[in-house]
């Protein structure tokens, strides 16, 4: 008799007779009600005493119960609530959940631009026993309904009008659904079971706390409280399951690590703007704040359109996180004012730039202990540094972080120049989030720095070089892929272990650094494994008008590669536009071409911008390590990859697959050659 799994529990064929497992004896389940080992250690931070999220919270409330939570921009003035009204906001919104007949271990899916409404509908949703689960707002209806229907999601709580019409229009393919809440702007339209934010808040205001109570109680640690929803650049998205544990021994961890400090000594302050559907988010916006009573200010919907500087400057926050794009928008941003000030402001802007990377280097390679700062850099801080830090309203910021997707080299050593280190962190929504943080005593250049303490890397199958697959052992963990065994056993190996299918390998102090992505790897058709990040980084490092470059040459002869060109983006759309950015005028000036649109460079239009774009390549081919790995053909493609175009996933990752799709013709044109009646793949005469 076989089992085959049917529990998550195990895969070993067991007879009748003998009882499964008691609950959580494993260290994976894959059920919605299912329980895991929590992976506890005898001392040190995995020996911390397991919380449920409410656990967390109430104690958060015990101690700074009357300082400010959350922030918002209504009009003009900003608005706060303090952790005592927080707290209340989120039962009374459990209750309210509660009445519209959620049920344990159902989602409520949110679908919506970051808001003080999205944090209480998590919260609650959590505290009243069902999942919390973070949509994409930019997912297509389907794409709603697919993630909807996997977590059998009993309420969805929409932004506006637009998101709601996604809902309305897939409905009638959930069964499960039982009301709809839209918490932005009034409702276009009555529907039965379609509520306001004020009318959904006005149901559980009254109810008595007895059930919620008890359902509180009955949570345990080791239990899924929240699904993360994989983007899915390959196949459908695998919904996350993380535990109460999960997210709070996370903060915890994390916390300690990157020395937050608590708010009655001094109020961490960060912005959220990052989509909360991701982890990352989650993590900065709503758990660590939570966890040291910090507060959390929300950006305007259009931040990544451009607001964003400005919430920053009036926020002023403690630390801030940038995926790779947002640092890279403030860099272009940044050169393009530079190149318009007097020639003494760029001389000296240019010696300080010189004086902190150097300054910043030696301190690097002293682990942060630099005794005492050389006088040209504290020169440099009071003429240049502070007011550019000040500008973009980094003054108080001591961390400054960059995830979520690979940075250049030239990104980082741009602001380590201007005296801001940007610490790369490395995770995944399978780890909740953070593995490894590089902190100001412990940072390298290009590396995502240390593992967070009380977890373990391991790189696995090394080569000579130490290269493998990257390893991740701890608490936070998760538990498995909801209804997905099969998935789960793929991630979680016998021990427990999750492989990440990222390649990467230690140096000699324990840095990590990750030299790419195993699915991703080009394999030639001479059998050359090929990491394609390092070779579009080259790339983009040698031709600054170049925005994104992506290899291609899996089974194929030789290596090509698509690129595309600095442009301008349509505030409202977020789509590229033809017009080129500032950074990149400059550039096609300083090499005499006239160009001032990406369609008068495509397609080989610009002979001296082609010109110097291979320049540029043969300049990177010179440094690759063997034949196989140099660039023969490239292209210009008519517009830059962006999120609604389809070529990048919500945190600007380049999906792969999708551009093979879309361009598969330019693809195709790389390798129409003459083929010889021998080749074994045309075994027709030329015509």
């Amino acid at each position: 008799l076989d089992s085959s799994d049917e529990c998550g529990e195990s895969a070993t064929p067991r007879p009748d007779s003998l009882s499964l497992p008691a609950k959580g004896t494993e260290l994976w389940n894959t059920h919605r009600d299912g329980e895991v080992k929590l992976r506890m250690g005898e001392s040190g931070p995995e020996a911390e005493p397991s919380l449920t999220v409410n656990q967390m919270f109430t104690s958060t409330v015990q101690r700074f119960g009357n300082y400010n939570a959350l922030g918002w921009k209504d009009g003009e003035q900003w608005k706060t609530m303090t952790y005592n009204e927080y707290y209340k906001s989120c039962r009374t919104a459990a209750k309210s959940f509660l009445k519209l007949g959620l049920e344990r271990y159902h989602g409520v899916g949110i679908l919506g631009f970051n808001s003080v409404e999205w944090f209480i509908a998590d919260i609650g949703a959590i505290l009243a026993g069902g999942f919390a689960v973070g949509i994409y707002t930019t997912n297509s209806p389907e794409a709603c309904q697919y993630v909807a229907e996997n977590c059998q999601a009993n309420i969805l709580v929409v932004e506006n009008h637009k998101q709601l019409q996604k809902i309305l229009q897939v409905q009638d393919k959930l069964p499960h659904l039982k009301a709809i809440i839209q918490y932005k702007d009034e409702l276009k339209e009555k529907k039965p079971n379609l509520y306001t934010w004020a009318e959904f808040m006005e149901l559980g205001r009254d109810e008595p706390d007895a059930q919620l109570d008890d359902i509180i109680s009955s949570q345990k640690p080791n239990q899924c409280c929240t699904l993360i929803y994989t983007s899915g650049t390959t196949g459908q998205p695998k919904g996350v399951m993380l535990s109460h544990d999960n997210l709070t021994w996370t903060a915890f961890a994390t916390g300690r690590d990157v020395s937050l400090i608590d708010a009655d000594k001094l109020q961490e302050v960060v912005v959220s703007y990052l989509p909360l559907s991701h982890i990352a988010a989650q993590m900065i916006d709503v758990w660590l704040p939570m966890k040291a009573g910090g507060v959390t200010y929300f950006a305007q919907p259009d931040a990544l359109k451009g607001s964003l500087a400005n919430t920053l400057r009036e926020i002023r926050p403690t630390a801030f996180m940038g995926v790779p794009r947002v640092w890279e928008k403030m860099q272009e941003k940044m050169k393009s004012i530079g190149a318009k000030s007097s020639t003494v402001r760029r001389k000296v802007a240019s010696w300080a730039k010189d004086v902190g990377l150097q300054t910043n280097l030696n301190k690097m390679d002293l682990n942060g202990s630099l005794s005492r700062k050389p006088l040209n850099y504290r020169l440099a801080k009071r003429l240049v540094f502070r007011k550019v830090r000040k500008a973009l309203g980094l003054d108080r910021c001591t961390r400054c972080y960059t995830g979520a997707a690979p940075i250049t080299k030239d990104t980082l050593e741009f602001f380590l120049s201007l005296d801001i280190p940007l610490f790369e962190l490395y995770g995944m929504s399978e780890s909740s989030g953070p593995q490894t943080i590089s902190l100001p005593d412990a940072f390298r250049l290009t590396s995502c720095g240390k593992v967070i303490s009380g977890c373990k890397t391991k790189i696995f199958n090394p080569d000579a070089d130490g290269n493998g697959e990257i390893c991740f052992w701890g608490r936070h963990v998760f538990m498995g892929y909801l209804n997905m065994p099969d998935k789960t056993e793929e991630a979680l190996d016998a021990d427990g272990w999750l492989h990440s299918g990222d390649l990467g390998k230690h140096d000699q102090d324990d840095f990590l650094f990750i030299t790419g992505r195993i699915k991703e790897l080009i394999i030639t058709a001479g059998g050359e494994n090929i990491p394609p990040v390092p070779i579009e980084d080259a790339v983009k490092e040698a031709v600054p008008l170049i925005s994104n470059a992506m290899l291609i040459g899996d089974k194929r002869k030789f290596l090509s590669m698509l690129l595309t060109i600095k442009c301008q983006v349509n505030n409202e759309t977020g789509a590229p536009e033809d017009e080129l950015s500032p950074e990149a005028v400059e550039s096609c000036r300083k090499l005499g071409s006239n160009s001032t649109r990406v369609s008068e460079i495509a397609g080989g239009r610009d002979r001296v911008v082609y010109a110097a774009i291979q320049e540029g390549i043969n300049r990177v081919n010179e440094k690759a390590t063997s034949n196989a790995q140099r660039i023969q053909k490239w292209t210009v493609l008519e517009k830059d990859f962006s999120i609604p175009g389809g070529e990048l996933g919500p945190t600007m990752k380049l999906k792969r697959p999708v551009v093979m799709k879309m361009y598969k013709d330019q693809i195709e044109n790389f390798y129409k050659e003459v083929l010889t009646p021998t080749t074994p793949d045309n075994p027709l005469p030329p015509k």
